[in-house]
């Protein structure tokens, strides 16, 4: 990528915006920690931690305003780098003026003047992907209906939602709860075990959290385990399990009967399972870690499972509000090797399943190429399998899906989600 087009680029050497002495503290270090994630070397909320544990003198203030600067600047990256071309200042300093989050005063005065200059420019002459921030290639890759809605939404903070753990509580109990402790959660619409809650309070040390009455996890994700709907005693797997959200969900649906594997390929995705499997008071959930997706641990399954959820591995695109710096780590050759590798983890997931099987495959990413393309590939070559339709599977459950269509498609703008993606396959009896 050249570097006109590429977010990170430094820029202009620049003089410094604070004429005649240091940046504040609190400034100069936003700048350190931005230059660290403008790197993208690794995912921003990994340079985060990493900064803070090796600042451990900062506060709790100090940190919460770092933290939203610049994730603030990276959702904006492109059309603040555009904003700041011949700026009176380095570069850097333009981003963090723009994005700032703490005490106005530690903002050149010069800086804020031509922050207010920017803040009013008319913006609608500019190109759509410059204007939401987005690289061209992602701009035109998401779906066309209904672009600039969700282009907008992507650029706005995420909300915090909680999955009630009903093996332990009901809703409304933990609901009365975190309001005790001055928590404000309402009912996610969609899930009837969701609470969303508004900011980010530390919920860690709450009772609620460390005696496995909830776990933080999306709205959307929430429905995926509802989509696969397992039954008592059934055998089950979660083929991707990751860190293990989804999983402690179909063991809740299970009611802790039945056995439920969870798969995952890297073992300290697993290890971060294994926590809240404690707190979770269930014992039907068996983690195993694979090589690949045709490890023998999961071949001598084949033909035995009764559901399988494959959450693949995908780009992520759905969790932009969250993970803002995965739309400048991304490259569209990242897209095509993730969609082979979906297919043949989709085609090892469906081996498991005995006559009259059903697995969900899902992701939460925007891109057709993830999603229904997949599954369309998937059908074409397998004709013991049918594709399901999600809105039945969904209202047998006696829950509505946002729009009556034959897969489930989740988008921030609409449903107030992640963007998710699953469609429900079932292996014929006769197949």
């Amino acid at each position: 990528m050249s570097q006109a087009h590429r977010p990170g680029a430094r820029g202009r050497a620049g003089k410094g915006a604070q004429r005649g002495g240091r940046l504040p503290a609190q400034l100069a270090a936003a700048r350190e920690l931005l230059a660290a994630v403008l790197r993208f070397d690794a995912p921003a909320d990994a340079v985060v931690s990493r900064y803070f544990r090796a600042h451990a003198q900062l506060g709790q203030r100090d940190r919460h305003v770092l933290a939203e600067t610049v994730y603030q600047v990276v959702r904006q990256l492109r059309l603040w780098r555009h904003l700041a071309e011949g700026a009176p200042a380095p570069l850097d300093l333009c981003l963090l003026a723009l994005g700032w989050q703490g005490d106005e005063n530690l903002v050149s005065e010069g800086l804020r003047g031509w922050r207010a200059q920017m803040r009013a420019r008319e913006l609608d002459a500019l190109p759509s992907a410059l204007r939401y921030s987005l690289p061209d290639w992602l701009a035109h890759s998401l779906d066309a209906d209904g672009f600039e809605s969700l282009a907008a939404s992507l650029l706005q903070p995420a909300p915090l939602d909680l999955r009630v753990n009903t093996l332990l509580a009901s809703r409304e109990e933990v609901q009365r709860q975190l309001r005790a402790a001055g928590i404000d959660a309402a009912p996610t619409p969609l899930s009837p075990w969701g609470l969303r809650v508004q900011g980010k309070p530390a919920l860690q040390r709450l009772a609620v959290f460390t005696d496995g009455l909830v776990e933080v996890q999306d709205e959307g994700s929430q429905l995926l385990a509802l989509l696969l709907a397992p039954r008592r005693g059934e055998m089950v797997a979660d083929f991707c399990a990751g860190a293990g959200g989804k999983t402690l969900a179909l063991g809740a649906l299970m009611r802790n009967s039945g056995r439920l594997y969870a798969f995952d390929t890297a073992a300290h995705r697993l290890d971060k399972l294994r926590p809240r499997l404690a707190r979770s008071g269930l014992s039907n959930v068996y983690p195993v870690v694979i090589a690949h997706e045709r490890d023998e641990r999961v071949r001598r399954l084949e033909g035995k499972l009764d559901r399988v959820l494959v959450d693949a591995p995908c780009s992520g695109t759905g969790t932009l509000r969250r993970n803002p710096d995965l739309k400048w780590r991304l490259q569209p050759d990242d897209i095509a090797r993730l969609v082979e590798q979906q297919g043949a983890i989709v085609r090892a997931a469906a081996r498991l399943l005995k006559p009259g099987g059903k697995l969900v495959y899902a992701t939460c990413s925007l891109l057709r190429a993830e999603n229904q393309q997949v599954v369309d590939s998937f059908v074409a070559d397998s004709p013991a399998f049918e594709r399901l339709d999600a809105g039945v599977t969904m209202a047998q459950q006696h829950l509505a899906l946002p729009l009556p269509r034959p897969m489930l498609e989740l988008r921030p703008d609409r449903d107030g989600t992640d963007g998710f993606f699953a469609a429900v396959l079932q292996r014929r009896t006769d197949g």
